[in-house]
């Protein structure tokens, strides 16, 4: 590991290339090509391979996820960001596999009924896409609203959650 802490590795999915970043050997970051928000490669540490921990966990992880084998991930994460942006990532883990939420009702939860707004942008500077599934958050009519890694990626997402969903 470098002297930042900090370690990348990419990998391949059915959504185009992943960058999976550790810090301190903790998943801290996933990110997709062309992702909104997304930080300069240069802080993302020295390449490893996707072999080197703690990289395999979460690829096998993510490969069980990607063949409808997985709808819930078990992974220590790092996720740095605001004590507001975190209460809002730490909810998104709450929204079952194959459902989704609207901005509204993840501000409800909060305890922040009139904060959709900020829970938007918190959720759009989320670090560890699809493992904190930021694209389960529609929005209140039921309408695909933004995501970091596009609205394609997430239409494609939510369709396939809810597909594996009714085998």
């Amino acid at each position: 590991m470098n002297s930042t802490g900090k370690q990348h590795t990419v990998v391949e999915s059915p959504y185009g290339p992943l960058t999976l970043v550790a810090t301190d050997g903790v998943l801290s970051g996933l990110y997709m090509t062309g992702q909104r928000h997304r930080p300069a490669e240069e802080s993302f540490g020295e390449r490893v391979g996707a072999d080197e921990e703690p990289f395999p966990e979460v690829v096998g992880q993510l490969t069980a996820y990607f063949a409808g084998s997985l709808t819930a991930f078990d992974l220590p994460l790092r996720l740095e960001g605001t004590d507001f942006q975190r209460s809002v990532w730490d909810q998104l883990v709450r929204i079952p596999y194959g459902e989704t939420w609207s901005y509204g009702k993840l501000a409800a939860e909060l305890g922040k009924p009139n904060a959709s707004r900020a829970v938007g942008l918190a959720n759009g500077k989320n670090p560890i896409g699809i493992i904190v599934p930021c694209h389960r958050v529609i929005g209140a009519s039921g309408g695909m609203t933004g995501y970091g890694g596009g609205l394609e990626r997430k239409v494609r997402l939510l369709g396939f959650e809810a597909a594996s969903r009714r085998l």
